[in-house]
């Protein structure tokens, strides 16, 4: 299954959301901060992102603008999770460069679909390496 790295401040949503993340086959790193998000995000290179986006240090907002701005990060899906689900906050996340949003608390089911989803898109879209054609030459498309 994917590498997902959660960036969420709060313990409780950090515990839960992780525990059901690793019980649907993920592998999932934390960072509890925007600041420490962005630098695992380059170190560790997840297949995605869950980003809160209200994070001390670094907020979400700031910390996905950093991520889109990097070479090394900048193609990686990330999904902001909020608690504040106002009118227009969905579109702001997009404008701001997540590829989507869910509001908490999170509905397991929902964000599920949303992750598969976004892993789909990001492997249709992976550049064309050499590995990537050896591995078609052999017959085995991924």
């Amino acid at each position: 299954m994917a590498k997902i790295l959660l960036v969420e401040d709060n313990e409780m949503n950090r515990d839960m959301l992780s525990r059901r993340l690793i019980r649907k086959g993920h592998s999932v790193s934390i960072a509890v901060d925007g600041e420490s998000g962005v630098s695992m995000a380059g170190s560790e290179g997840p297949d995605l992102i869950l980003l809160d986006m209200s994070l001390p240090v670094l907020d979400g907002w700031e910390a996905i603008r950093c991520l889109k701005a990097s070479g090394a990060t900048k193609d990686i899906p990330v999904i902001a999770l909020t608690a504040h689900a106002m009118s227009g906050d969905r579109e702001k996340a997009i404008a701001a460069g997540c590829d989507d949003y869910d509001t908490k608390p999170v509905e397991l089911s929902r964000l599920l679909d949303k992750i598969t989803a976004l892993l789909a898109r990001s492997s249709d879209n992976a550049p064309y390496t050499e590995c990537n054609v050896t591995s078609a030459l052999a017959g085995d498309l991924t």
